[in-house]
Parts: C-alpha cells; structure tokens; sequence
C-alpha cells in the first residue's frame, strides 16, 4: 500500500497540470478569489484542425494541429508553434499558459498561446514539412495576426517554417511580416533572435552567480540537451568563461572535466549526428548528464526531465530551466531538502520571447535595429526580471519559482481586472 502511495505521489504530471499547479500555489499567496483563478486559468481560444498532406510518395496523410490562445488581457497572444509527436491539446493548453505567465513576468505588452503539430518532424522531408506548415497556417490563419496572435519557433521548428507561415498568411490575408517572428533577418527577422534564448539563459546563470558569490571563470555546468537552447546556452557560458564539463542529446551525453571546446563539440554533432564519441570526452547513456558533478546544470530539452528516476543522482548546486517544464512539481520540495535552487522556466528562457517581441515591434515600426541594441535591450529585461523575482522571493519568503508566478499573475490579474468582465 505504501508503494501504490508513493507512485501515485511521484506520477509525473502533464504540462497543463504542471501549470495549474505552480498556478495554485501562487495564487494562494496572492489571495485570488475562485472566480478570478478560473478567469486566470481557462484558455480563451482552443482550436483543433485537421491537415491533410500528401506526402513524398505520394500518400496522404491527415495531421492533427493546435493553438490555444491562453490569455490577451495585457496584449496579443504570443507563442511558438511545435511540431513533435507528443503534441496534444492538453499538452499545448500547458505550454500557452506558460506563456501567458512568462510575457507578464517580463513585462511585456503580450499575452500567452501556443501551437503544436503532432507529426515526427526529424523523419519528414524538407517538402513534407512545407506543405504541412502551409495546411497549418491556412487552417488557423484567421485566428492569428499581428494584433491578434503572433506565433514562433519552437520545438522541430525554425526560422524556415516562420518564413513559409509568413508568406502563406501574407498570400491569404496580404503582406505582413509582423504576423511571425523568429523569421530569416532577410525577411524581417531581428538580429540576435536565434540565439535569444540561449543567450538570456546565460544571462540569467551570470546574474544568478554573481548574487551568490559564485565566479563564472570558476564555476562548470551540465547541459541536457544540444539542440538551439542547448547549444547557445552553452556558447555563451563558454564565452564568459564557465567551463562546460558535460552535453547531452537524445543519444548520449558526454563528459569532458576539463572542459568542452563547444564549437568542436557542435560541428562534432553536425557532422555524426550525436554528441556521442567526442574526441577526448567520456560517452555516457543520455539519462547519466543528471549525475554529473557541476555547479549549474541546465535541462535544455523538454518537459519531465528531472523525476524521482533521477532526483537523487543531482549533484548540481542549482538548476537553471532553460525548457519549459523540465522538473516534475512534486519532486520540487525534495531538491529543496537537498539544498538545489531551482531558477524558473518563466524567468530563465524568457531571452526568446524577449526578441520576439522586439522583432515585432521592429516590423510594426518597419525599422531595424542594430545587434548591439537588441542586445543591449535584451539583457536589461532579464537583469531586471531577475532583480524583481529575487526581491519578491525574498520579501515573501517564497521560492523563485513562487515568485516568479506571483510577480506574473498580479500582472495578468491587474489588466484583466481593468479591462473589466462583462
């Protein structure tokens, strides 16, 4: 009895429960009524769409598709669209709500949606996966638009996709490059939106270790995951001198504890397709990254990473989210026990939408802005988010994840309460 109590105590958790459950928690402490909290937490718009898509050999093949739009009391809806075959739209009602909290936490004038395709994108053809990104925009394209909602890479997803849902909407409702971002700077794309992400997770590690006596030149990290977040959060780390002594990917994960040269380990994995067999690094199973000896270590990947399967294994000082949802909720109080700080999803991969949102602005203004200023914009807003998440955790008592939700939701409450219900 005591197993059955203690499996259904660590079962993981959804993304959408995931959610509402850091939600809660938050909420208690901001002393929202009932009414309100469901306000909050239903989405405002969930589509569902069917694409049909005739293949490279000339199949048909019908896939399932998804946006929810969370919430758009505080500015259009705003969130990536992602292409895996764990897409749902239970799934999706998670990740949009994530948004809605992140773009509030940052300050943004931008709401919470997102989007996903259930499909296997690493085994779809280049033409495949353009007829399927045009079904996609063509089935949602009178849901979206620059003031409406404006969605984003994610997941399986790039600049190249951005492009192709950029110029099937502009076919079906006129030219408009503010409906996208994340797109090729040639069409509209702002300088420094690639690699925003991991950009501001280094940001946020910088800001982190300088407020705990940590030297970034003295400190190593351990990255799940060497995918866009993985692979830049790891370049700039590198850059401002942390010592990365271990990479994962879906395959293998190595270790180096002398430290990787990231740029060999990237065209090492360009060119076999796996971090595994580094020259002059250890290979280990995927799942072995969790128990690496390390200052930071960074899940970069997706959801549910970090369980009971692996909890004890952690020998991390801290955890920077750099994916969405990477720790199950219910093994939160355990890494507590053991003296892990947790640095939020929320706050920690914000760069992205960060630069999407300056992108945006960029093609509503029809003017570009230099690197140097999206750059120089981008980590003012980390550096004050984080300030502001730290004060509030240590005014409240709170960890930084409770924060975190807190500084988001007296946001999101605030404009929805102004705006009025009626």
């Amino acid at each position: 009895m005591a197993g059955e109590d203690n499996k259904k105590h660590y079962r993981l958790l959804s993304c959408n429960e995931a959610s509402k459950h850091h939600f809660e928690r938050a909420a208690n402490k901001v002393k929202i009524d009932r009414q309100h909290r469901s306000w909050l937490k239903i989405p405002f718009r969930e589509i569902a769409v069917h694409l049909p898509v005739v293949m490279d050999d000339g199949s048909l093949k019908i896939f399932e598709g998804y946006r929810v739009q969370h919430n758009n009391a505080r500015g259009p809806h705003k969130g990536g669209i992602r292409y895996h075959p764990e897409v749902s739209i239970d799934h999706v009602r998670g990740l949009a709500s994530w948004m809605t909290w992140k773009t509030a936490l940052l300050n943004l004038p931008l709401g919470g949606a997102k989007g996903g395709v259930k499909c296997d994108a690493k085994n779809m053809s280049e033409g495949e996966l353009e007829r399927l990104t045009r079904k996609y925009t063509q089935a949602i394209s009178v849901d979206i638009g620059p003031y409406q909602d404006v969605p984003a890479p994610d997941v399986n997803t790039d600049e190249k996709v951005m492009a192709w849902m950029m110029d099937e909407y502009s076919k079906l409702r006129g030219y408009n490059p503010a409906v996208v971002t994340g797109k090729p700077v040639d069409l509209g794309g702002s300088p420094g939106r690639k690699d925003a992400t991991g950009r501001g997770v280094a940001s946020i590690v910088e800001h982190w270790a300088n407020s705990n006596n940590y030297k970034m030149a003295e400190s190593t990290a351990a990255i799940q995951g060497f995918g866009n977040v993985g692979y830049y959060t790891a370049h700039h780390l590198n850059e401002m001198g942390c010592k990365i002594v271990a990479v994962s990917d879906t395959g293998a994960a190595v270790v180096n504890e002398d430290g990787f040269d990231v740029e060999k380990l990237f065209r090492h994995k360009q060119e076999t397709g796996s971090v595994a067999g580094c020259p002059g690094s250890t290979t280990l199973e995927s799942s072995e990254i969790f128990s690496v000896r390390c200052d930071f270590l960074i899940p970069a990947a997706l959801e549910n990473a970090i369980t009971k399967d692996n909890l004890a294994d952690i020998k991390a000082a801290v955890i920077f989210e750099a994916a969405n949802g990477p720790t199950c909720p219910l093994v939160e109080p355990e890494l507590a026990e053991k003296g892990i700080t947790i640095v939020p999803d929320i706050l920690t991969n914000s760069g992205g939408v960060v630069v999407s949102y300056f992108e945006w602005v960029q093609n509503l203004q029809q003017f570009s802005w230099t690197a140097e200023q999206v750059d120089l914009e981008l980590q003012r807003k980390m550096k004050n988010a984080y300030q502001r998440v730290v004060d509030k955790a240590s005014e409240k008592k709170v960890s930084l994840r409770i924060a975190a939700y807190m500084l988001a939701i007296e946001k999101v409450l605030s404009a929805a309460r102004t705006r009025g219900a009626y």
